[in-house]
């Protein structure tokens, strides 16, 4: 693990746990697997601090343990699994626009208490769904015939007649394990990481193509998701008849209309889609090393364009094209002046964005004899441009410094420090409006308590607030790119 990657890790577990869990963490990342009591040893802590956080990181699968000999039980940081509390806020929102609220809760509720057992995550859900619901006045049932605490008011002698039976319900909770006790359940990060790489895809598809591709390729990944690994370099062969039954209902496209986008589709120079065999009336399959490949591509060409300009941007893509060329076949291909062409050339090696290849004629390798060839070598400008990304700090970066991941969480954090009298203000104006409102109070009385934060202040807040979505944001838009190259970087090493 990299210095900026170790870094990140402990900016994020100092964030969500606190200080001694990140120191823990942070300990057990740089020095590998260690025993309960030279971890106490190392850090200064005491020993029940050490094994509070260690119950923590446990239970959110950010450690794990092993007996060695002699009953030795040693503990290990589980680092990229660390690095994907960054990514929590993205599966969150993919469960929800895939199974709506209740989808969204059950997700929420097993990243927050790392592991739980089926009936607590429902019983939680159910909870917050009936408060969600009863705040907004609604009395329907919840969804999907959950039952919750609610908080309905109930008359006096609702009470006394359900008290007894309340107690004797609790009182065989406490005593009786609950039939799941013991299963216990958590995020299937895998599977959202494909449904993320299958989104990709189908948006790239959908940008060089038309609406109507990308749905074929969607269908095809959704066929496949179930009979291809996560980790495949292609899916299963489909055949046009099971994808044809398979679109969906209400898409009005003809087989033989289906039959000229797959063709279409599988003489894309991208090859996305591949023809497996003619039998069936053709087997299709999705090529997702090569699509990851594409999509790796895209992203360093887009950060050539912004950091260098389009005209550099145009020498890249010409040497993705080409393979190798020499200076003098830069400069004519791509019909860019001498001196230009050569201060781009020179920019981008030195950012290991291109590199050069030097062929001998003789085994001098003196200068006059030798060809000097420029290339671009994908996987290693993949894997500078990720370590850029989590990289906290450095001057020359492909991507401007303040973008890395670490450097927009640090920023956040001093904006919320720096702010932090405000913001206390502001936490106890609103829980005053609420108790208010709560009671029944006039608007003139709601108002007295609003005024309590001046103009200026509240101006302020709106600036603060409006800087923190800025960062989430930027958070968000470095982390897609951390996916798109981490899943090229282990499709590459995969491939035989």
């Amino acid at each position: 693990m990299t210095q900026a990657e170790l870094k990140l890790c402990s900016l994020l577990l100092r964030e969500y746990f606190g200080d001694i869990v990140e120191t823990i963490g942070t300990f057990l990342i740089r020095s590998g697997p260690q025993p309960l009591r030279l971890i106490a040893a190392d850090t200064g802590l005491l020993l029940d601090q050490v094994k509070k956080a260690l119950c923590v990181l446990i239970q959110h699968n950010l450690v794990g343990y092993q007996v060695q000999k002699r009953g030795l039980v040693e503990y290990e940081a589980r680092c990229q699994r660390v690095l994907r509390i960054l990514r929590y806020p993205r599966y969150i929102y993919t469960a929800k626009s895939l199974y709506g609220d209740t989808g969204e809760l059950l997700v929420e509720e097993l990243l927050l208490n790392g592991h739980m057992s089926m009936s607590a995550l429902v019983r939680k859900v159910a909870d917050r769904l009936t408060e969600t619901m009863e705040g907004m006045g609604w009395k329907e049932p919840t969804p999907a015939s959950l039952t919750g605490k609610g908080k309905r008011r109930r008359s006096c002698e609702e009470e006394d007649g359900e008290h007894q039976a309340k107690k004797q319900k609790q009182d065989g909770e406490s005593t009786e394990p609950p039939p799941d006790d013991g299963i216990y359940w958590q995020v299937n990060i895998d599977r959202f990481h494909q449904h993320f790489r299958d989104q990709a895809i189908v948006s790239a598809i959908a940008n060089r193509m038309d609406q109507t591709s990308s749905e074929i390729v969607r269908t095809m990944l959704r066929m496949s998701e179930v009979t291809t690994s996560s980790n495949a370099p292609y899916t299963q062969p489909l055949s046009s008849n099971e994808i044809f039954r398979s679109l969906p209902a209400g898409y009005n496209i003809g087989k033989q209309v289906l039959d000229q986008y797959l063709t279409l589709l599988a003489d894309d120079p991208l090859e996305f889609v591949g023809k497996a065999r003619d039998s069936g009336g053709g087997m299709f399959t999705v090529n997702l090393h090569k699509a990851l490949a594409s999509l790796a591509t895209a992203t360093l060409e887009s950060i050539v364009e912004e950091r260098f300009g389009s005209r550099c941007a145009r020498i890249f893509r010409l040497l993705l094209r080409k393979k190798h060329l020499e200076q003098k076949q830069v400069e004519d291909f791509a019909m860019i002046p001498a001196k230009e062409a050569k201060d781009m050339l020179y920019r981008m090696l030195s950012e290991n964005l291109v590199a050069l290849q030097e062929i001998p004629k003789t085994p001098d390798h003196a200068p006059s004899r030798t060809f000097y060839l420029y290339t671009v070598n994908v996987p290693a400008a993949a894997r500078m441009l990720l370590h850029r990304c989590y990289k906290t700090r450095g001057s020359s970066v492909p991507i401007p410094p303040s973008q890395s991941v670490a450097n927009l969480m640090e920023r956040r954090q001093y904006e919320s420090r720096e702010n932090k009298r405000l913001l206390e203000k502001s936490q106890r104006v609103e829980a005053i409006l609420a108790s208010l409102q709560a009671t029944g109070a006039g608007d003139t009385q709601l108002q007295d308590i609003e005024e309590m934060i001046t103009g200026p202040e509240r101006h302020q807040l709106d600036t603060l607030k409006r800087n923190v979505n800025k960062l989430d944001a930027s958070e968000t838009q470095v982390d897609e790119t951390i996916f798109v190259l981490e899943s090229f970087i282990e499709s590459t090493v995969r491939r035989p």
